[in-house]
């Protein structure tokens, strides 16, 4: 499906809500790993990453950092001295590795931790389960079934994140929350909490209550999430119910848009991905 077929269905709404339900308890689960990767930055490094990890060559037990350094760099996702600190991060939380056996003593290939694998894992099997909702497909079961599925899908969902300017170049308010820390779990919050659009009502309550449990919950400073929340507020994205910060929060149908707009695009890079990589071929393809 194109971002346009998946944009304009019309159960998206209803489907993005439990992916974001499903991806919020992987956060709950393990909020300090979840968070490392929850900026538009983080997590596409840690896309580069997984790809240059599942595409090693024959005889390499994990990927080199210079490499990750190069391809952040190039794709303009990152410096290289913010890449090498984010590479030392992840080594100090234990989300990767270095490889124990390594002829080259210098270059120290890293791996990641199976917890690590594990999360990767879990990422695409939501998305795979809402596509598979989206059409009535099979692509869960498929992936599941391939015991390779996540070394073959992966640096294909990475090409496709990596050049789609949908993902890269957000706007509006949905490029407010994407350097934002948590700033993806905010918006799965927002989506996992929104009422059913049984109107077509311009505003739609969310179950967020309060910027400073938010705050407590994200572990963000009260202050920086609430300046935040004001700017999307001055572009009319958000509000309150009744007293601002302390009130029920209201989202409006055009940040939904936004919202759908980027799930739409990062949902269509995905099953591109699949297609290339999992997808059985028909009697056709295989004459």
């Amino acid at each position: 499906m194109t971002a346009d077929e998946i944009a304009s269905h019309a159960a998206l709404q209803e489907f993005i809500r439990r992916q974001s339900q499903a991806l919020l308890m992987a956060y709950e689960a393990n909020p300090r790993q979840s968070s490392v990767f929850a900026t538009q930055q983080r997590w596409l490094m840690g896309h580069i990453g997984f790809a240059l990890y599942f595409r090693r060559e024959a005889g390499e037990s994990g990927l080199l950092t210079s490499r990750f350094l190069d391809m952040t760099q190039a794709h303009a996702v990152a410096s290289r001295n913010t890449a090498d600190a984010f590479i030392k991060e992840l080594l100090n939380y234990g989300y990767i590795e270095y490889c124990p056996e390594t002829d080259d003593r210098r270059a120290r290939p890293v791996r990641p931790s199976q917890s690590t694998i594990d999360a990767i894992h879990g990422w695409v099997m939501v998305h795979l389960a809402t596509l598979d909702g989206l059409d009535g497909g099979q692509r869960l079961a498929t992936y599941l079934a391939t015991s390779d599925g996540l070394a073959r899908i992966e640096p294909l969902i990475c090409d496709g994140l990596l050049s789609s300017h949908a993902i890269r170049e957000p706007a509006n308010t949905f490029s407010l929350f994407t350097w934002l820390n948590n700033g993806g779990i905010i918006m799965e919050r927002l989506i996992a909490g929104l009422e059913e659009a049984t109107t077509d009502a311009e505003q739609l309550s969310t179950s967020i209550t309060s910027i400073a449990e938010m705050g407590l919950w994200l572990q963000l400073s009260r202050s920086h999430l609430a300046r935040k929340l004001r700017e999307a507020e001055s572009l009319g994205s958000i509000g309150w119910r009744g007293k601002r910060g302390s009130s029920v929060m209201w989202v409006s149908r055009g940040f939904l848009g936004e919202i759908a707009a980027a799930q739409a695009a990062k949902l269509a890079v995905i099953d591109a991905a699949y297609e290339a990589s999992l997808a059985p071929k028909s009697a056709k393809h295989l004459q």
